[in-house]
């Protein structure tokens, strides 16, 4: 058919001038889309459905169809003028894009026109495009708002209201049920789903107790689909559900329990009160009538429409002090008869008027004052038997009571009664002793209070309570410090002021002096005045503070009665400079060697600095600028000029090497005090002690030659150790072999006729030899005898001795001996080819005689085994 309707016929005429030809062209086909049925996504579009929540934006379709001659075609879409461009179309390609959000609630189809194009035939088609339902409509309440009025007597599971929701949607997300927000706490329920709302089983309605109920609907739909999720949509609405009132209440009285009071001035025909009533249903209420049962005795009427009561008597003839009488409520409905009861009881007082304060008595009548006296800290709960007092209210029943207080300083006493009806005899009683002291108060000052408690008036009355307070001796001495520190020079004559102590005893009179003493370690060279607490020292006294520089001490306050207490006291003795400083000796000689500095030391017995530090300064030096001496350290070395023994020749004449220093040691005290010393000094060469192992420790040793000794003494009792070890270890071995040995004995013999006495032989000085001239040699040993041997045997030989002390070692030294019980051990070199030695030096000489000198003061003709 398309082929039919499409084709047109091309005709070409050519005029000529002879004839006219007519030729017929070749037929041109026009194009046509593809049908490819239900469901599919690409053709003419036949029966398309497209859901209504596709997105904008979205490819949705495509167009598809194709031209008989081949010839490239377009595509297009068009909608009618007063409709949305809802699509849009590529003329190329055929796709169609959604343009316009869609809504099947308000347009549930499309009409479009589509058209294919060759460029010379154009075919076009009108085509509905379906929308299909999605779930994107809430539920929503129609015929709102909802408000209906319920009688309170209407029965449960009786029908209240109805509520309808529809929804838009299509399907399960059209269909809408009903459900209750809170349906515990309510007494309501709804209908699924017709929505129903009635008066659950069991449940009532109760105008006096809420007088509107408010119940949430919910409408839910059945969910659906919508943007590739399931979703569910629900809407509320409120119901609200007025009660109304029904005649069910029996009256009610308002402000209950009812007093009334009538005076003895009140005249007949008063009002005492009025009582008043209510009908129970507040909706629709009805008339109220009052009136008096019974109790009243004709002296009380009631008002029946306002339940005002009167007294008709007058007080003086009322018999009875209390009245109780019952008032009946009756309700009249509207056609005039009598309904609901209610009967409140109403009580009335006969009252005497409160025209009496209450006032306090003494002895001798009205009085407003009361004076005591009393010492001070009585014991705890003791009754203030000295205060008289006495109080009365002359008004009758509640007028005459009243409440008893103390004002004044709390906690000090309290008074008995605190509540007091008509008369009673007031007690004071001490509550706190310890507050009632002579120190902060003198006198107690308080006022008696008596007020009324349940009269509108409040009477009261007072009364002073004035308490004169005796002192006790209640208090300890006590010192205004915990402890005293005093600084005295050590100079102080005796009976020199060191320090006043103070003590405090609040107690007055006796019971306040306070005498004085002091005692412990440090308090034998001080006394106290025993009334002004003044500390000086002894008259005897002579502090030192070189020898105690401190004094610690206590000193002891008390009273009359022995109540003491205790403070320490410290003394510090201030230095005063009274010592010299002093040398060991006032003549010193010392060796320097050459580069290497020697002190002299000087010490002062002060106790603190500045006095007992001391500088140090060369007086004299012959000849001067040799020597240079360090103020503090005393430490005395060749000026930095002088490096050798030659340049000391160019400055002495005769090229002695003893030097002769007067040096001064001088403190730093006020006034400061000195002291001089001659200091010898021997100088010698480095170069001299490096070839002579022995003369460097002797110059080591040379101030000190006890350290020489010690160094021998040592050696000696190691060689005394070793023989005896291997005596022993020969007597054991000997012991296992059985063989029984003479004991032997090692005996010296004694030189005769000399005395009982070991003869030391000193040290020669050779001049070939350095140290030789330390070397200690004996007489050759005497023969040893023993008596229990038939023959001589010879004592065992003492082992080598160690190595001596380390030297620095020399190829050219000289052999050492140790003096032994028999002799001297020689330690033996193996003999070399002799080589030149150093001839001695004058010091050298010096050196071996000033040691020489040392050891006969410090020996004393000791022996050396």
């Amino acid at each position: 058919m398309h082929d039919l309707a499409g084709a047109k016929l091309s005709l070409s005429v050519s005029w000529c001038p002879l004839s006219c030809v007519l030729f017929l062209a070749q037929a041109n086909f026009a194009p046509h889309f593809f049908d490819n049925g239900v469901g599919s996504t690409n053709g003419n579009m036949a029966l398309f459905s497209l859901p209504e929540d596709t997105p904008v934006g979205s490819h949705v379709y495509t167009l598809n169809g194709t031209d008989p001659e081949g010839d490239p075609v377009s595509y297009h879409i068009s909608f009618d003028p007063s409709a949305r461009n809802i699509f849009s179309v590529d003329p190329n390609f055929g796709s169609i894009t959604l343009v316009e959000e869609l809504d099947r609630e308000r347009e549930d189809e499309i009409e479009a026109i589509i058209s294919i194009s060759d460029g010379l035939n154009l075919v076009a088609e009108k085509v509905t495009i379906l929308v299909t339902d999605a779930n994107d409509e809430a539920p929503r309440f129609i015929q709102e708002p909802y408000v209906v009025q319920v009688p309170e007597d209407t029965p449960a599971g009786s029908s209240i209201t109805k509520v309808r929701a529809v929804d838009r949607d299509t399907g399960s997300g059209g269909s809408v049920t009903y459900f209750l927000k809170n349906p515990h706490a309510s007494k309501f329920a709804v209908d699924r789903h017709s929505g129903v709302l009635r008066l659950q089983a069991g449940a009532t309605l109760d105008y006096e107790k809420a007088r509107a109920h408010f119940i949430t609907v919910v409408a839910k739909d059945g969910g659906g689909r919508l943007r590739g999720a399931d979703v569910v949509f629900s809407a509320t609405t409120t119901v609200t559900v007025n009660v109304e009132d029904v005649q069910d209440m029996a009256p009610v009285f308002v402000g209950t329990p009812y007093y009334g009071y009538v005076y003895e001035d009140t005249l007949p025909g008063s009002e005492v009160l009025t009582v008043v009533a209510m009908d129970g249903d507040r909706g629709k209420p009805n008339r109220i009538l009052y009136s008096l049962v019974n109790g009243s005795d004709e002296a009380f009427e009631i008002n029946e429409t306002s339940g005002a009561i009167s007294v008709m008597q007058s007080p003086a003839q009322l018999r009875r002090e209390v009245y109780e009488l019952h008032v009946q409520v009756t309700e009249v409905s509207s056609a005039g008869t009598p309904a609901a009861q209610a009967m409140v009881p109403v009580t009335i007082r006969i009252v005497d008027l409160n025209n009496h304060p209450p006032t306090f008595y003494g002895e001798s009548g009205p009085q407003n004052r009361f004076e005591l006296s009393m010492y001070e800290h009585p014991p705890q709960g003791e009754i203030l038997r000295g205060l008289k007092i006495t109080v009365n209210d002359s008004d009758q029943g509640a007028n005459a009571k009243f409440n008893l207080r103390l004002v004044g300083p709390g906690g000090i006493f309290r008074v008995v009664p605190q509540t007091v009806l008509n008369e009673a005899q007031v007690t004071i009683i001490v509550e706190n002793s310890a507050a009632i002291d002579f120190e902060k108060f003198k006198v107690l000052t308080f006022k008696l209070l008596a007020i009324e408690v349940n009269t509108p008036e409040k009477f009261s009355s007072t009364a002073d309570v004035v308490i004169q307070l005796l002192d006790t001796n209640d208090n300890v001495p006590k010192f205004t410090s915990h402890y005293y520190i005093a600084r005295i020079p050590e100079n102080a004559p005796g009976g020199s002021n060191v320090v006043a102590v103070t003590a405090v005893d609040p107690d007055t009179g006796p019971w306040g002096e306070v005498k004085y003493s002091i005692y412990g370690s440090g308090a034998d060279l001080f006394q106290i005045h025993p009334s002004s607490g003044i500390i000086c020292t002894q008259p005897w006294a002579s502090l030192d503070a070189e020898a105690t520089a401190r004094y610690h001490f206590y000193v002891k306050a008390e009273d009359m009665e022995g109540r003491y207490s205790l403070a320490e006291v410290f003394v510090t003795l201030l230095d005063v400079n009274d010592h010299y400083p002093q040398f060991g000796k006032s003549v010193q000689e010392t060796t320097m060697v050459l580069g290497t500095p020697v002190k002299i030391e000087a010490t002062d017995q002060d106790a603190e600095e500045p006095n007992n530090l001391v500088d140090y300064s060369i007086t004299h030096a012959e000849p001067a600028n040799v020597f240079d001496i360090d103020v503090h350290t005393g430490e005395i070395q060749l000026k930095n000029s002088i490096r050798s023994l030659g340049a000391l020749h160019n400055i002495t004449r005769s090229g002695d090497h003893m030097w002769s220093l007067e040096v001064q040691a001088k403190d730093r005290g006020s006034p400061s005090f000195s002291t001089t010393a001659l200091l010898k000094i021997d100088i010698v060469d480095t170069e001299m002690l490096s070839r002579s192992p022995m003369a460097a420790f002797l110059m080591q040793t040379k101030d000190n030659p006890m350290k020489a000794v010690g160094v021998l003494a040592g050696i000696m009792a190691i060689i005394v150790a070793i023989t005896v070890l291997i005596s022993t270890a020969t007597f054991w071995r000997n012991k296992k072999s059985n063989k029984v040995l003479p004991v032997r004995r090692v005996l010296r013999k004694r030189p005769s006729p000399a005395p009982r006495a070991i003869r030391i032989e000193w040290l020669k000085f050779r001049k070939t030899k350095a140290a030789d001239k330390f070397v200690l040699r004996e007489d050759p040993p005497n023969e040893n005898c023993n008596n229990n041997s038939l023959g001589s045997a010879l004592p065992p030989k003492a082992p080598a001795p160690p190595p001596p002390p380390s030297v620095a070692p020399s190829v050219g030294a000289a052999p050492w001996t140790v003096p032994t019980v028999s002799g001297s051990l020689a330690r033996r070199h193996p003999e070399r080819s002799p080589k030149p030695k150093a001839v001695g030096s004058p010091a050298q000489s010096a050196l071996v005689s000033e040691l020489r000198q040392k050891f006969e003061k410090n020996v004393h003709n000791k022996a050396y085994f």
